[in-house]
């Protein structure tokens, strides 16, 4: 056991996120002797009043984190095997951090519905703080009156049902040139093909045109969707400036010179939009029908600063260009996996529009079985396995459990939507399953949660959601695929990569056979 246990803190060590010098856990062990022996004594005196979520055993300094360190190796899964022996709410120390893992329908109620408004605010990550200009975004700001302000703004001016509407016609001219693109290549990466296309609507929809600097933004995009998954050492130790200045130093530096690159061609667009507004000479256009241009109507009535406007674009780019791209190509790794879906589901696409020749908007609530494909793949590959974390705000008892303030909570998705007890063959992608369901994604449903539920629920799910029908339909409608090299539809790697958001392993390359309708 004591061998095992060496081995497994030292593959946490080794590893790209946790790395400690010698030197810094001399300087963490002596102040977390300090701060246990002050913990041990204002605890005791509380300890009587309700009891604390159950969990494993812990270290010294590293509190779990060798827990994490072993089984499997993407922190969703692993959380998931033990919330298996320790409960569906289950207390961890990571680091400094005090954690809460919510691992039930049940219990995920409790925190984002009874309790909603004390989980309703972000912890600190640095990582966010360095991106979102201080927490000035939606996604990552701490709740509050400017959060609500934000929020409101996003739900009804930038992301919501109208805006997604008006923003139709753009989705459908970026997917015409997605299939010309496709129908001109033997072999297609579908992962990079997404993500460009992702960042092409992105683009006409915050600025009204792609930007000549666009190809800034998919490294842009890349290098900070792996820096927001909140298990990096500085998010763990925070109080440590030595291990900041010694373990992280030359990634913060370099995620604050992408950052300023990208701030760079921001305040550029910005400018040059402001300039074209004064001119007594400038035609008139449709500048405000795009997101900046709805911002900049928006700053001096809503109090928006320019840092407020460019904090809001980013998290338009890391969830636009990204999140829903990653749905798509689940969904089409599901659809290759299982032949038999596919053909049903293009059965159906080819029905509805094959009097068209074209796939429009206006007809896509008539695929049925692709919202079913749609709601499964969700279900399996939730965008947000483990959401992004809240912060209690005070002490609270949940149920009859004591949740200090202060405590990181992890809501974990992926395991509520695999949950035995509400689910039949919860691993096994079968769509059916929603078929005569009235289950749905819009966070009334606890053991179904893919865009979250109560105030942190994703404000963008009517923006993403029309991209992702019409993406696939288009897919599905205009193409035939196969696998490459031979491959057999059990063949094809399913493995997860880790991050705010899980991706695949491997990018996913495909045959498409251009589709001709009799």
């Amino acid at each position: 056991m004591g061998e095992k246990l060496v081995v497994a803190v030292g593959e946490l060590m080794a590893s790209d996120y946790f790395i400690i010098p010698i030197s810094v856990t001399i300087l963490v062990t002596i102040f977390s002797m300090i701060i246990m022996k002050r913990s041990l004594s204002s605890s005791s005196s509380s300890s009587s009043k309700a009891a604390t979520p159950p969990g494993p055993w812990k270290l010294p300094i590293i509190g779990n984190l060798h827990q994490l360190a072993t089984g499997s190796s993407l922190p969703h899964r692993r959380l998931a095997e033990l919330a298996r022996q320790y409960g569906p709410l289950m207390q961890l120390q990571l680091g400094e951090i005090p954690t809460v893992i919510v691992s039930s329908a049940e219990w995920a109620k409790e925190f984002m519905q009874a309790h909603d408004l004390n989980f309703a605010s972000r912890p600190f990550i640095p990582a966010a703080n360095i991106i979102f200009y201080g927490g000035r975004d939606i996604g990552f700001s701490p709740h509050g009156p400017y959060w609500t302000k934000m929020r409101k703004i996003v739900a009804m001016e930038l992301l919501g049902a109208r805006r997604t509407k008006m923003l139709r016609p753009i989705m459908e001219e970026e997917m015409a040139k997605l299939v010309g693109l496709i129908n001109t290549k033997p072999t297609i990466n579908l992962t990079e093909m997404m993500l460009s296309f992702g960042n092409s609507i992105t683009c006409r929809a915050a600025f009204g045109k792609i930007q000549k600097q666009e190809e800034v933004f998919l490294p842009f995009i890349k290098h900070f969707m792996k820096t927001l998954g909140g298990f990096s050492l500085v998010d763990l130790f925070p109080s440590s400036n030595l291990l900041r200045l010694l373990v992280t130093a030359a990634a913060e530096r370099k995620l604050k010179k992408v950052h300023s690159a990208a701030d760079a061609i921001m305040e550029t667009i910005i400018n040059d939009r402001i300039a074209k507004r004064s001119s007594t000479v400038a035609a008139p256009g449709n500048d405000d029908e795009d997101l900046l241009g709805v911002l900049l109507n928006l700053k001096d009535t809503d109090d928006l600063g320019f840092t407020e406007i460019k904090a809001v674009i980013l998290d338009m780019f890391l969830a636009g260009s990204d999140t829903w791209t990653i749905t798509v190509e689940w969904a089409m790794s599901e659809l290759m996996k299982h032949p038999r879906v596919m053909e049903k589901a293009q059965r159906e696409v080819r029905k509805v529009f094959n009097g068209k020749g074209v796939v429009d908007e206006a007809s896509i609530d008539q695929l049925q079985y692709l919202q079913l494909i749609l709601k499964e793949t969700l279900r399996l590959h939730p965008p947000g396995p483990l959401a992004i974390p809240r912060e209690s705000k005070e002490t609270v008892v949940v149920n009859r459990y004591r949740i200090p303030a202060n405590t990181r909570v992890f809501v974990n998705v992926w395991a509520i939507n695999r949950d035995p007890r509400h689910w039949t063959e919860p691993e096994v992608f079968e769509p059916e399953r929603f078929l005569d369901s009235s289950v749905d994604f819009r966070g009334v449903d606890f053991h179904y949660l893919p865009f979250g539920a109560g105030r942190r629920m994703c404000p963008g799910m009517h923006y993403g959601l029309a991209l992702v029908h019409l993406a696939l339909a288009n897919l599905i409608y205009h193409f035939d695929w196969k696998l490459p090299h031979q491959m057999k539809p059990e063949d094809l790697d399913m493995s997860e990569r880790f991050g705010i958001e899980v991706k695949r392993q491997n990018n996913l390359f495909l045959i498409p056979t251009p589709y001709h309708p009799k």
